[in-house]
């Protein structure tokens, strides 16, 4: 990895974007600037020193960009641990509202729930969820806490029922139908930058020489096509 040939290519594109926004009337706070170096070598390496307006743009271990985190790691684990300290609170309305004296009825508590808190888990999930299994299973308890309250039943009660009573899926199933969904409708946008998306050969080498290399979001999609036998479907032409 050549640091100072990467420096100078990200300084040229700042100074690029600042001369743009400079003439079309707009201002880049450089205080309000920040850099991740999305790394994940363990030995000791330098973060490129980059200017905006002749002040230095500092680094940091992650950054929050439309509503998600982005660690330097790319784990997501930053983003799924703010995520459910966040649902958790949210869980606090489900909590009043179930009481049996004068507590909202089940589709009402469902409607509430999925408003308030099922949305934010859906939110971003096709990028979040390249993350391990076990900073992404950080949110299961949340999901069954929430329908736990709003159907009622006791905490012994098994997950899979809490499914089938309350009609909503895990949200292993949720995050690969959300995902799905956001291939298929890049796939039928023809003007869509990345409808014909290829992986690069040497990526694909290196994902199946690597077993952890994060795969991207076609790869998982791909993978989840293939288990569900959807990968290669015969049509008549």
């Amino acid at each position: 990895m050549n640091i100072p040939f990467i420096e100078r290519q990200l300084q040229i594109a700042i100074n690029n974007i600042s001369k743009w926004s400079h003439i079309n009337g707009f201002t880049i706070s450089a205080s309000k600037t920040a850099a991740v170096h999305f790394c994940r070598k363990r030995n000791l390496h330098f973060d490129p020193d980059l200017k905006l307006n002749n002040e230095s743009i500092p680094f940091v271990n992650d950054i929050r960009f439309l509503g998600l985190t982005f660690d330097k790691k790319l784990s997501f684990l930053p983003h799924v641990k703010l995520l459910r300290r966040k649902s958790e609170k949210s869980l606090n309305i489900l909590k009043v509202l179930s009481t049996t004296a004068w507590g909202a009825d089940r589709p009402s508590m469902l409607k509430i729930y999925r408003a308030t808190i099922l949305s934010k888990l859906d939110y971003g999930c096709p990028i979040y969820g390249s993350t391990r299994k076990s900073i992404i299973k950080q949110l299961d308890p949340i999901h069954h806490a929430a329908l736990r309250l709003c159907s009622g039943a006791f905490r012994t009660s098994p997950v899979k029922s809490l499914h089938v009573e309350c009609f909503e899926p895990s949200l292993y199933l949720r995050r690969q139908m959300l995902s799905l969904n956001y291939y298929f409708r890049i796939k039928s946008n023809v003007h869509h930058p990345f409808h014909n998306f290829k992986l690069r050969p040497f990526l694909v080498r290196l994902q199946e020489a690597r077993k952890s290399f994060i795969p991207v979001f076609f790869s998982r999609v791909l993978n989840i096509l293939a288990d569900l036998n959807l990968l290669y479907l015969p049509y008549n032409q």
